[in-house]
């Protein structure tokens, strides 16, 4: 059989080969590692490799020194831990604000509950170190992360022609044209989890009843000591509408938010959420007891979240919503405090 010249000319076998795609980093909302060396970094090691058996790593079980973790690990580690803080203070309110009415069906009844709890979690040394740092810390580094790994895609994506200052155009390397939003350039803006939605929305609806219960009596009374569970109750007699949307939206987003923040600590929220593709082993069997897995954990997580919700609103809107207003002094009080809101 007589040898055939090679072809020369390009291959036009497929259409892949015409096809040029953008492309943009996998995103992982679980990932508590650093992103890899940048190209022009690659004589770095990555943060998450093994430590060399020459040089061993010296953190300590935290995590929080002696080793080349980057601003992502600790990051991460901040929001983490932060958050198992104001986990001791949210099971306290919870018990304060919901169980103990729920089992005493009485708002006067509870009161002296909540002033006692108060002084574990209301005093000048601890009310910043299990309420506010706490949060200033959780959320911060939730932002700084988002930040962080912008800035990292960013760098990935674009390398030098970074789009705050301009896309070079494939056709013509030389000249460079300004990036905007219509011309489909790539934001670099991580994937925004669930966990992350509920949590956003939750810190605004908490900084709103912090204000409310909290900020507004020191503004306007220099003190909250007459403001509890009765001033609760007299907000849902006065303003109904607004008040069961916001502990309603509190209560959903923050115990989801919690629910599924410890699903994620614990390793179990992994694949259970709704983002990400699914992954396909090619073996029909093990893919379909991987979405089975799936779809079970997702109810388990929810169904969690679910009662936790439905426990606290039990008690908070079950009992304290229902208490009614005050009369009196004190009556006459929380109608001036609600009246230095805008909208009330």
């Amino acid at each position: 059989m007589d040898d055939q010249p090679l072809p020369t000319g390009a291959s036009q076998a497929t259409a892949a080969s015409l096809l040029e795609l953008d492309p943009a980093p996998i995103e992982s909302p679980n990932t508590e590692k650093d992103l890899p060396p940048l190209p022009d970094h690659a004589d770095a090691s990555p943060s998450d490799s093994t430590p060399s058996p020459k040089a061993p790593s010296t953190s300590t079980s935290l995590g929080l020194s002696g080793s080349s973790h980057g601003a992502i690990y600790y990051l991460t580690r901040i929001q983490r831990y932060s958050s198992y803080t104001f986990s001791l203070f949210g099971a306290l309110h919870l018990a304060t604000t919901s169980l103990i009415p729920l089992a005493a069906q009485s708002v006067p009844a509870s009161e002296s509950y909540l002033l006692l709890a108060r002084e574990i979690y209301q005093t000048p040394l601890s009310e910043p170190l299990l309420v506010t740092l706490p949060i200033v810390a959780h959320v911060g580094a939730g932002v700084a992360l988002r930040l962080l790994r912008r800035s990292h895609n960013l760098r990935r994506y674009y390398g030098d022609n970074h789009p705050h200052h301009h896309r070079q155009d494939p056709t013509n390397p030389s000249p460079t044209t300004p990036l905007k939003s219509n011309q489909g350039g790539y934001s670099g803006w991580p994937t925004l989890s669930t966990i992350s939605a509920s949590g956003y929305m939750f810190a605004a609806v908490l900084a709103a009843h912090v204000f409310m219960n909290r900020g507004l009596p020191l503004w306007v009374e220099g003190d909250s000591a007459n403001v509890g569970l009765a001033f609760v109750a007299h907000g849902f007699a006065r303003h109904g509408a607004v008040s069961w949307l916001a502990y309603g939206v509190l209560l959903g987003a923050g115990c989801g938010h919690m629910v599924w923040g410890w699903a994620r600590w614990l390793g179990l929220a992994q694949g259970a959420g709704w983002w990400g593709p699914e992954r396909h082993t090619g073996n029909a069997a093990v893919d379909r007891a991987a979405r089975r897995g799936r779809r079970r954990r997702l109810m388990v997580i929810n169904a969690v979240a679910t009662a936790v919700a439905a426990l606290w609103a039990a008690g908070g809107l079950g009992v304290v919503a229902r208490g009614g207003q005050t009369v009196g002094w004190v009556g006459k009080l929380y109608d001036g405090l609600y009246d230095k809101v805008p909208g009330f």
